[in-house]
């Protein structure tokens, strides 16, 4: 039986923050009316002539520049032809031999393996297409409707080399890749409103052969995880197909999310089939040095080097470095805690453990969090100088994600105070071995698992408040002479 290595390349249309479209001035919110957002240029009326968004163009360049690639000082718009019913030009306007980005790179990390680099050969601007919409309208069985609110949105089109091996370093790519569009504000990310979207090229070949095979494209992948999940099935049918004596057809396919299999949308379809030729209404892009130097005095902290930071000056374990710098604002939000509290370690603990926990199952993002950072770095605090324990303290974690309140607030409401007096506490410890007299015999006569018996006497007349640390060491000293 043959070997086979997957070969995968992604393509990536990243929407740009801008207030208004590629070409035109038409606003890009979300959620308008259908058509309620277009004019004659985004909608292709004759004579209606296209004007490019400037700050589209910064911020391609300052993506290019995130990724280390080249900024070419001229690149070309581009007219690619095709036919469909939410295409009203019957072209769109994009780049294509000569794009305004080309050959950069960024690094993975999936869990177990070291780092790898993935290149990116290019990343160009584009505008939208419109909507075709199938369902959930009147008629919707006889007829489609087209909604041209997308068309002329500006898009950064992203499309990496064929370095990645695995369904796991696509997942691993385009959330690196999301992290940093995130982290230069020039995309959202967000998936569900269109904001983010890929497409998958898979081939696979037999392990040593530097041939790729033929590849097939999967579309209508609407999440990180459907990602990972359409390209495992097609690696596995690609397999199958060769190992039954059969051929790969190079062919687009749809992903069926429910039924988890793809469909054939169209077969063998190259760049030639676009007719690519340069757009007559639009001069060649300059790209001057000034513009440059401004879109790299912009550039953050990036997700890598933040990354970097936290294991090298926080000693955080990587996989922890890992999920905390995966998104701007939970990485914002740690290292706030992490300042306040001077407890990096404790900081990433809670967080990941405690918090990302609960607002996962309240349906909550980061920015609906009811605990701010420096609520949690608070609490952390009250942890390290003994104030509360560690068993009260998620307690009053719960306490402050349920009402908002400072973990101060709670502690002297409910009088949490942890008992550190250790005359008072020595006073307990007697106590309870007074009335355990039979327990201290076995625990003197070489049972010391009845130590933690005591303990949980103690803690129960203490209600939990008592010094953990202290009640141990009270115990050993009575329980040891």
């Amino acid at each position: 039986m043959i070997s086979y290595e997957p070969v995968i390349g992604l393509e990536v249309h990243a929407q740009l923050q801008t207030n208004s479209k590629l070409f035109c001035g038409c606003s890009t919110k979300f959620g308008a009316n259908p058509n309620g957002q277009t004019c004659p240029t985004c909608i292709g009326l004759p004579g209606a002539l296209p004007v490019l968004n400037r700050k589209a163009v910064e911020f391609a360049v300052k993506f290019g520049l995130a990724i280390q690639a080249q900024v070419p000082a001229r690149s070309i718009f581009a007219r690619k032809n095709y036919f469909y019913p939410d295409l009203p030009k019957g072209y769109q306007i994009s780049q294509f031999e000569q794009p305004v980005v080309k050959d950069g790179h960024l690094h993975i990390q999936v869990e177990g393996q070291p780092s790898k680099r993935i290149g990116i050969t290019r990343a160009h601007l584009e505008e939208d297409a419109g909507q075709s919409a199938h369902d959930g309208w009147p008629q919707s069985k006889t007829k489609s409707y087209v909604n041209l609110n997308r068309s002329g949105i500006p898009l950064l089109e992203i499309v990496s080399e064929p370095d990645l091996r695995s369904p796991e370093e696509a997942y691993a790519y385009l959330t690196e890749l999301k992290a940093i569009l995130q982290y230069l504000e020039i995309c959202d990310g967000n998936m569900e409103e269109g904001s983010l979207r890929c497409d998958a090229n898979v081939s696979v070949r037999p392990v040593g052969q530097e041939k790729f095979g033929t590849r097939t494209e999967l579309k209508n992948l609407n999440s990180f995880n459907n990602v990972r999940r359409a390209i495992q099935h097609e690696i596995n049918r690609q397999i199958a197909v060769l190992n039954s004596g059969g051929e790969i057809i190079q062919a687009t396919l749809l992903w069926d999310a429910e039924a988890q299999k793809t469909r054939v949308m169209r077969t063998k379809e190259d760049s030639q089939d676009y007719r690519y030729f340069p757009d007559p209404d639009l001069f060649p892009l300059a790209v001057s040095p000034a513009m440059v130097q401004a879109a790299k005095s912009l550039i953050p902290e990036l997700p890598r080097a933040k990354y970097e930071r936290f294991i090298r000056d926080w000693g955080l374990p990587e996989i922890d470095a890992q999920i905390l710098t995966g998104d701007k604002v939970l990485a914002a939000y740690y290292e706030q805690v992490a300042q306040e509290c001077n407890n990096p370690k404790s900081a990433a603990n809670w967080i990941m453990t405690e918090l990302l926990r609960e607002l996962k199952s309240d349906d909550r993002g980061l920015d609906a969090c009811p605990i701010n950072a420096s609520h949690l770095a608070e609490l952390i605090r009250l942890i390290d100088d003994n104030t509360i324990s560690g068993k009260i303290a998620k307690e009053v974690f719960g306490e402050m994600f349920s009402t908002g309140k400072s973990a101060n607030a709670i502690v002297e409401e409910k009088g949490l105070r942890q008992i550190t007096d250790e005359s008072a506490l020595r006073q307990l410890v007697e106590n309870v071995l007074a009335q355990f007299p039979a327990q201290v015999e076995e625990y003197r006569g070489g049972k010391q698992k009845v130590f933690g018996f005591f303990v949980g006497e103690m803690m129960k007349a203490t209600k939990g408040k008592a010094n953990p640390a202290l009640v141990n060491q009270l115990l050993r000293n009575c329980l040891d002479t």
